[in-house]
This record gives C-alpha cells, sequence and structure tokens, in this order.
C-alpha cells in the first residue's frame, strides 16, 4: 500500500527523526530492560508456556519492532506483545472502514448500495487504495470515530486529511476488532459480521501471506494484510488472521515497522505465525 499518506509527511518525518538528541545518560540503560517479554494465558495446561517459548525463539533473531497479539476462544488462551505500541495502519486500516461502513448502514436499517458492495470487496480482496479513500470520504471522520468509540477501539487515532493510511493501530484495538467480526456481539449484526469473514476469506491469493501461514488443512481462513514504506522506521508490514476449526476458534495479529524490506516483515510474521498454528493444533 503506498497510497494513503501523503510524501510530504514522509520527508518531514525523516527530518523530524535526525533532529532528535538523546542524552548520553541513556545508554547507561542495559538493553534487555528495554525490551518487553511475550505474556501468556491459558485455560489448557501447559498451553502458554509452550507459546511463549515459541513466539520469543520465533523472534529472538529478527530486527525490526514486532507486536503479537493471540486469542484462541476455545481455549481462552491470550498471548501479547507491544499490545499498547501504536503502528502506522498501512491497509489492515480498510477492515476497520468496511465494519465502519456495515455499522451505519445498520443504524439507519438499509442494506450497502450497489456501488458501496463493489467498492468494499475492492477494498478488501484486492487492497484497492482508490476504493477505500472512496469509503473513507463518503463515511467521514464522525462516523469513523462512532464506530471507533462504540467498537471499544480507544487506541486507534484514525488517519487526518483523508491519509487513512497513517491511522494509529494497537495490537489490543485490532483484537477487538477481531472479537467483534467473530462473535454475536450488539456493535456489528450477524449479516454484518458474516460479510466482513466473507470478503477476507476471499483476498487474491498474492495477499494470503502472513498470519494464515502454517496453517493446519480444514481451518477456515479470514485475513488482511498491510505493507508500506516511509523514511522513518523502514517498512510496516501487518497482518491480521481470524481462523476456525480443529477445535479451535482464534485471531491473530502481527504489526511491524523496522522492516528493510516489505519481505523481511513477511517472514517475520509468518515465523509467528506458524508457531501459534503448530502449538494450538497439538493442544
Amino acid at each position: 500500500m503506498t497510497s494513503g499518506i501523503p510524501r510530504r509527511a514522509r520527508v518531514l518525518a525523516a527530518a523530524v527523526g535526525t533532529g532528535v538528541l538523546v542524552p548520553l545518560v541513556a545508554a547507561a540503560t542495559p538493553a534487555a530492560a528495554a525490551t518487553p517479554a511475550v505474556t501468556c494465558t491459558s485455560a489448557k495446561a501447559g498451553l502458554a508456556a509452550k507459546l511463549k517459548k515459541d513466539i520469543t525463539a520465533a523472534l529472538a533473531t529478527r530486527k525490526g519492532t514486532v507486536a503479537v497479539g493471540l486469542y484462541d476462544r476455545s481455549t481462552n488462551t491470550t498471548c501479547t506483545l507491544r499490545a499498547g505500541t501504536a503502528y502506522d495502519s498501512a491497509s489492515v486500516v480498510k477492515v476497520t472502514v468496511l465494519a465502519t461502513l456495515l455499522w451505519d448502514a445498520k443504524k439507519t436499517n438499509r442494506y450497502l448500495t450497489d456501488r458501496e458492495s463493489t467498492l468494499a470487496k475492492a477494498m478488501i480482496t484486492k487492497s484497492d487504495n482508490a476504493a477505500t479513500s472512496t469509503l473513507w470520504k463518503q463515511l467521514g471522520m464522525t462516523k469513523i470515530k462512532g464506530f471507533l468509540t462504540a467498537a471499544g477501539m480507544t487506541r486507534t487515532k484514525p488517519g487526518a486529511n483523508g491519509y487513512w493510511g497513517l491511522t494509529q493501530i494497537t495490537v489490543t484495538d485490532e483484537q477487538k476488532l477481531l472479537k467483534l467480526i467473530t462473535a454475536k456481539n450488539a456493535v456489528l449484526s450477524d449479516n454484518s459480521r458474516a460479510y466482513i469473514l466473507k470478503l477476507m476469506g476471499q483476498v487474491v491469493s498474492s495477499q494470503r501471506w502472513g498470519t494464515p501461514y502454517g496453517v493446519p488443512s480444514g481451518v477456515t481462513v479470514a485475513v488482511k494484510n498491510g505493507w508500506l514504506q516511509r523514511a522513518t522506521n523502514g517498512w510496516r508490514v501487518h497482518s491480521v488472521g481470524a481462523f476456525k476449526g480443529g477445535g479451535h476458534d482464534y485471531m491473530i495479529t502481527v504489526l511491524s515497522h523496522g522492516n528493510s524490506t516489505m519481505n523481511y516483515g513477511i517472514a517475520t510474521i509468518q515465523a509467528v505465525a506458524k508457531v501459534i498454528h503448530k502449538d494450538l493444533a497439538a493442544s
């Protein structure tokens, strides 16, 4: 994803980044103290420790700043890493745009128009930027913020001036959104949830990387990815996915920046996804 972000902001970000002076005293702080650890809890004996160990190992040799979220309803398992760290959303915000559109339509008891349906499908299945910009503009900031409030996504900050790709997102809020999409709730209707999952299940093959990597056969996959390069923090590469089958009902969010290339970020996400799928399948 290369639109949804102003070129001027890229240049400005680079300029600001070079003007920060770090006090020398900071060097006395051990690097390890600043590195957050993966935390996991589970109702299934031994699963939390296994996931913590394997996710940590998967990230041990990877560069960049990575945030991870896992929630499995079946075993009441949760894992987090940097859950509150903010990232430029890139294209994963498109799921939020679609959810907002459906939430707003439900309030006035109407179906999506043919035009809206066409735009929504292109936005999710092909990550079409022009379709996203059209829907973002149509909804407007009041409705977008209204949905975020209703969804409890309090840490998500919509990108200003139409730059949806610079929306600030966190693992915590992305996991909240995935939970809303995958279980009955008062925010999204059952039809809306089914529609979002349907489109996320129809993402073109070239964009089905990331969290689905290593998923066991027979498990359904719904995914949306995002990728964006900026002057600071290199490539942002993100993947959100919902998975159901094999006795599990789970969702994974992996957000990252500081990647040297897009493919490097994808490899990092897939290293994490692979061990999560494997550990859950074995539990």
